[in-house]
C-alpha cells in the first residue's frame, strides 16, 4: 500500500526514496503516486519540476546499489509537513550519506504539491 505524505510522512519517504532507486516501474508513474502534477522542489535552492525530477532518477537507478534513510522527525500540520531524516547510500561503490531537512505543502489529495529540502553532505567519519 502507498503510504502518502497526509498520513504517513515516515513511510512515504522510504517508500519514495525505495521506489524512485530501485523500481522497476516508470519514474514518472512513482513520481505522480506521491506528488501532485505541477509539483515544485526546490534543492539547495534549485528549482526541479517534474520533468527534472524523472531525469534525476534515471541515472540514480543506474548507479546507486543501496540506499536507507534514518529518520530523525517528521510533523504534520494541516496541508504543510516537515521531515528531518540522513539518507545513506552506495553510488558508484562508495558510501555517501546527507543530512536532509524536508519541508512540503500538500495538495488536498494528500500529495505533495511543493517541497523544499536543504541538505548537507556528510564528512566519511560523520556516515554511520
Amino acid at each position: 500500500m502507498t503510504a502518502l505524505p497526509d498520513s504517513d510522512l515516515a513511510g512515504y519517504l522510504r517508500s519514495y526514496v525505495q521506489e524512485m532507486a530501485f523500481s522497476q516501474e516508470d519514474p514518472g508513474v512513482v513520481l505522480d503516486r506521491y506528488h501532485t502534477p505541477d509539483v515544485v522542489w526546490f534543492n539547495d535552492g534549485l528549482r526541479l519540476d517534474r520533468q527534472r525530477l524523472i531525469d534525476h532518477a534515471r541515472p540514480a537507478r543506474r548507479t546507486v546499489s543501496t540506499c536507507r534513510l534514518d529518520i530523525h522527525d517528521t510533523l504534520t500540520c494541516g496541508d504543510r509537513i516537515a521531515a528531518r531524516y540522513t539518507l545513506h547510500a552506495v553510488a558508484r561503490g562508495r558510501p555517501v550519506a546527507s543530512d536532509i531537512h524536508l519541508f512540503g505543502r500538500l495538495a488536498p489529495d494528500g500529495r505533495l504539491h511543493r517541497v523544499d529540502t536543504l541538505t548537507r553532505t556528510l564528512p566519511p567519519r560523520e556516515m554511520s
